[in-house]
C-alpha cells in the first residue's frame, strides 16, 4: 500500500501526504451483487486513520479536523467504508479517495463574515415598499374613522 496524497486546497496549501503505515485497512464480505454466496470475496474495505496520532497534520490542522469531523469519529479514529464495487481493488481506491476528500473539506478554514452596508438603492427600495404598504393599509380603513 502506498501513501495517501490529499490534494492542495485551503487549509493545506501544499497538500498532505499520509504515510501508508498510519492507514489501517480491513476487509469483509460485502452485500450486493455476486450470487448466492458463490464466488464471493471479501470486497468491502474499511479504511481507518487515527487523527490524533497522525504525523501528516500540524496542530492547528489537527484541531480543525477533529472538531469538524467529530460526529464521524470513534474516539479520534476516522473510518471510511466502501462496498459499492465488486472488486476489492476498486473499493480500496474509492475508500482512499473518500478519505482524502473528507480531510480536504475538513481542513478548509472557516470563512469570517465581513460586515457590509446596504446600498443606497436597496435602502430607497425598502423605504418605498414600506410607504406603499402603509398607503394600501390606510386605504382599507373605513372613511371618517381616523383615530382608533
Amino acid at each position: 500500500m502506498e501513501d495517501l496524497c490529499v490534494p492542495a486546497g485551503p487549509g493545506a496549501p501544499r497538500g498532505l501526504r499520509i504515510p501508508a503505515g498510519e492507514l489501517v485497512e480491513q476487509f469483509s464480505h460485502a452485500s450486493g451483487p455476486g450470487g448466492q454466496r458463490v464466488n464471493t470475496a471479501d470486497s468491502r474495505v474499511q479504511l481507518s486513520l487515527d487523527l490524533a496520532s497522525t504525523t501528516a497534520l500540524t496542530e492547528p490542522q489537527r484541531e480543525r479536523v477533529l472538531s469538524r469531523l467529530a460526529t464521524r469519529l470513534n474516539g479520534t479514529v476516522l473510518t471510511i467504508s466502501a462496498a459499492e464495487h465488486r472488486s476489492q481493488h476498486r473499493n480500496r481506491r474509492a475508500a482512499r479517495e473518500r478519505l482524502a476528500g473528507l480531510l480536504r473539506e475538513a481542513l478548509v478554514p472557516p470563512v469570517t463574515r465581513r460586515a457590509t452596508r446596504p446600498t443606497r438603492g436597496s435602502q430607497r427600495r425598502r423605504l418605498e415598499g414600506k410607504r406603499q404598504r402603509a398607503l394600501t393599509k390606510q386605504q382599507r380603513r373605513r372613511p371618517g374613522r381616523d383615530s382608533i
